[in-house]
């Protein structure tokens, strides 16, 4: 609709976790720079929290696209698996095995699927190699499937890790690790980091930064104003900004206008529904304080 309008190669805004729209934030700058130190040191556990729609699976993608060739990767995107599938989802995305392997014969056990990944891991040390599993949406992993994914952090050599283990999920997935039933693996995660939202300054240069990677930040420009309401309506929530320019830019391409200004911005916040962040906290606030005093 509006690309060729403007001048896109492809939506600036969209969804999709494309790391090539990255943003470099300070937290989310902070986060690439644990995770890598983390891999380089070959430290066990990892844990990346963040709200929703902070950019953490778009996190996950920059960092599978800086691992070099020595390094083999898993991301998992799908907590809601059996141990059995889980085992086989890693070994697969390692090139271990094949999509169509065990779907005819006998099932491997579960302690066929440990055995053949701990011998691909070892096979892997005298290459100087390493392999890394990253999983995404981690708060909804069953209490089974993390302690599965803490055994798997014991495969190890006299020095070393055999298998880096990433978590990222949302922020209730802190409280998941302090449970009780986790106490084991809570105490072996050595980095813990959680996104921040943009700031003000940040919203602003994140959609300069993703006009121009569409290559259409010399056709269509946010005023000032209409930056600072993006803000004001998302919190720095980058999916939320996503979603609020996508619909300002229709809402520009149906103007004829270059410039979106804060009445293409306002309108296009009312059509999602949108309230500044600000007066909606304040508004629960006073709620919940008149639930109190009554």
């Amino acid at each position: 609709m509006y690309e060729s309008f403007y001048g896109f190669a492809e939506k600036p805004f969209s969804l999709t976790p494309d790391p090539k729209y990255l943003y470099r934030s300070e937290s989310h700058s902070n986060a690439l720079e644990l995770l890598q130190y983390a891999l380089d040191r070959r430290e066990g556990f990892v844990v990346i929290t963040g709200d929703i729609g902070t950019g953490k699976t778009t996190l996950c993608r920059a960092l599978l696209e800086q691992t070099d060739r020595r390094t083999f990767t898993a991301l998992l995107l799908n907590p809601f698996l059996s141990e059995e599938d889980l085992l086989k989802a890693i070994l697969q995305d390692l090139g271990v095995l094949s999509r169509t392997d065990g779907q005819t014969g006998r099932q491997p056990s579960k302690q066929d699927l440990v055995t053949v990944l701990h011998d691909f891991l070892l096979s892997l040390v005298p290459l100087g190699a390493r392999a890394v599993l990253i999983v995404d949406e981690a708060q909804n992993l069953p209490l089974s499937i993390l302690e599965q994914i803490r055994i798997l952090s014991n495969l190890e050599t006299d020095k070393e890790k055999l298998l880096q283990i990433v978590l990222v999920g949302q922020l209730e997935l802190m409280g998941l690790l302090r449970s009780p039933d986790l106490r084991q693996l809570d105490q072996r995660i050595s980095i813990k980091y959680q996104l921040k939202p943009l700031t003000d300054d940040e919203v602003g240069a994140y959609i300069t930064h993703r006009l121009a990677i569409a290559n259409g930040a010399r056709s269509v420009a946010f005023t000032p104003a209409a930056l600072r309401l993006v803000h004001e309506f998302t919190g720095g929530i980058p999916r939320l900004v996503n979603m609020l320019c996508d619909r300002a830019l229709v809402g520009g391409y149906s103007a004829q206008a270059s410039r979106i200004d804060e009445t293409i911005l306002t309108a296009a916040a009312e059509g999602l529904d949108l309230k500044p962040v600000k007066a909606a906290r304040t508004s629960w606030l006073k709620q919940l304080i008149g639930r109190r005093s009554s």
